[in-house]
């Protein structure tokens, strides 16, 4: 049987190397088709081989003659993709975005800033208490100082920051005030162009990339007046926490990465780098580092953020969205960088509707009623501690009056769509594979990149469109479900819901909610509905103003 087996494992290996690397050795026989047909799903009869064989041939042809099409990582994919079941209409109506001015005094020492939120930084600036250039430079000190502790940081944009902040200042003393995010420094995951600098993806085959093309979140941000400090690392092709430069850190415990592949904002923003990075998410790149780092991190729905000059993994399920350290500051960003560009044809131009206080009380409010039993959770590999995070969170929405009603997340076989990301990523990095310049990348085990991409090669056209027609099923299962709440509760890790929501594109803002047993820090995720970012922005919003996790920095980055 190992020997069959093995015969069989090397035949289709060679098929699939034929059809899609481009061997021209030989033709394909009907030995070989014989052997496909088992990842096929077919069984099919001698005739039946003999009546395809020719056409079997002449598709390698094209695919030969395809690959001399150049087909750049930005090239778009003409098949956009629509998370709103059919019938279900976008929200309309205006924009109902308004925040409060939270007033705070300047500290004797400028570097106890490095921990500000959003709005208290950009109190300090409208009241011209602090300068821009002030706190740009003390940021960049502190880039400098913890970079290699960290690793977070792939490259200071020292230049740029300290013109853009004096540009500020000048602004700012003229009466030119832009807004909230006006003079604040930031700092940008490395998968985002920005001109006359390396975009480098994480990734070594791309160490030395330049993109001359500024992505459409940098610009809008530029045009806000915010000042980038930093691109910050992620995790190479934006998986995980390894880079070609290390692995980045989690400030809570340097022995521990940082989880990725936001790894760099998430870090960055932990430890007082930055007062706030753009990170992205496709399977948890926000969610999984604002976690191990204990920030606020917020994914947008899917076509509510251009990703215009920003690494394309995934044309489907990829998000840009905020790392900071309260949701107001996320919501704030938010604010700042949605909307369409005409160049990312997936984005749509929504109201952002958020809620005041008193609108919280009329959400309906779910939790995912299972999710919350020690047994179900730990099942998830998680701790005792993390469990009774969960419950706690759950028991300070209850203490506030809000009506929680209990859910469960619609039966669907989320895991087998899985793939879909892969496949959309083996095509995003097609040329990397085919030329082996995937071996320069750090990570060569099993569970990274060079062998899932090489992995993805053997998933059937067939296969991945009717994965995505089941996809269309499963958004209308969630989209039935939301139309009995307006926002739930879930642990961030439970089940399935990660996969499912970045599949149907909900948006999730996540936040600490305590710490493990380790000392480490936990979350909770509110996910809210198809460009529903605003209840989940005001519902998580009003957790965080009931505890005081995201007050708590780590130890060794603090500033007395």
């Amino acid at each position: 049987m190992k020997l069959e087996g093995d015969i069989f494992m090397k035949n289709i290996f060679w098929l699939i190397t034929v059809l899609l690397v481009g061997c021209d050795t030989k033709d394909i026989s009907k030995s070989d088709v014989a052997s496909a047909e088992k990842l096929a799903g077919l069984t099919m009869s001698v005739s039946e081989r003999d009546s395809l064989l020719s056409t079997v041939n002449q598709r390698v042809e094209q695919y030969r003659s395809l690959r001399e099409v150049a087909l750049p990582n930005h090239t778009p994919f003409p098949l956009l993709y629509d998370p709103l079941p059919a019938g279900m209409k976008p929200p309309r109506g205006r924009d109902q975005f308004k925040f409060n001015d939270v007033k705070v005094f300047l500290p004797d020492n400028l570097e106890a800033c490095a921990f500000m939120t959003v709005p208290e930084l950009a109190h300090l600036i409208r009241t011209r208490q602090v300068t821009s250039e002030a706190l740009t430079r003390m940021y960049i000190d502190r880039l400098k100082r913890y970079q290699d502790q960290l690793q977070c940081v792939v490259t200071i944009t020292e230049e740029l920051a300290i013109q853009q902040a004096r540009k500020a200042d000048m602004e700012i003393a003229r009466g030119q005030y832009k807004g909230l995010l006006h003079g604040i420094p930031w700092g940008a995951k490395d998968l985002l162009s920005v001109p006359d600098y390396k975009t480098t993806w994480g990734a070594t085959p791309y160490k030395d990339q330049m993109i001359q093309k500024k992505g459409t979140v940098v610009r809008k941000l530029e045009e806000a007046g915010a000042v980038l400090v930093a691109k910050l690392t992620l995790g190479a092709l934006a998986w995980g926490d390894v880079w070609f430069g290390g692995k980045t850190r989690n400030p809570w415990d340097i022995e521990q990465g940082s989880s990725g592949s936001s790894a760099g904002p998430g870090s960055a923003t932990s430890a007082g780098l930055v007062g706030f990075a753009i990170g992205s998410e496709t399977w948890g790149s926000i969610v999984s580092p604002a976690t191990r780092n204990g920030v606020t991190g917020f994914r947008p729905s899917f076509g509510t953020v251009s990703r215009s000059g920003a690494m394309a993994l995934s044309w489907t399920m990829d998000k840009l969205g905020p790392m900071t350290r309260s949701v107001e500051g996320a919501a704030i960003v938010f604010e700042t960088i949605r909307g369409s560009d005409e160049i990312d044809r997936t984005v749509r131009d929504v109201p952002f509707i958020y809620p005041s206080k008193q609108g919280i009380r009329k959400l309906r409010i779910g939790y995912v009623e299972s999710a919350f039993l020690d047994s179900s959770v730990s099942n998830d590999g998680m701790s005792a501690t993390s469990v009774e995070n969960d419950k706690a969170s759950l028991e300070v929405l209850q203490s506030m009056g809000l009506n929680l009603i209990p859910i469960e997340l619609p039966d669907f076989p989320t895991q087998s769509l899985s793939f879909v990301l892969q496949a959309e990523a083996a095509a995003a990095f097609d040329e990397l594979t085919r030329t082996n310049k995937d071996d320069k990348m750090v990570r060569q085990v099993q569970n990274a990149w060079p062998n899932v991409f090489r992995e993805a090669r053997f998933i059937p056209a067939v296969e991945y469109i009717n994965a995505n027609r089941a996809r269309t099923l499963l958004n209308q299962k969630m989209a039935i479900l939301m139309e009995t709440i307006d926002v739930y509760l879930i642990p961030s890790f439970y089940g399935d819901n990660l996969l499912r929501t970045n599949l149907t594109g909900h948006p999730c803002v996540v936040v600490p909610n305590g710490f493990n047993d380790k000392g480490r820090p936990t979350s909770i995720s509110f996910i809210g509905g198809l460009y529903g970012e605003g209840n989940a922005l005001a519902l998580a919003k009003a957790y965080q103003e009931a505890t005081e996790w995201h007050k708590q920095y780590p130890p060794n980055f603090k500033v007395n």
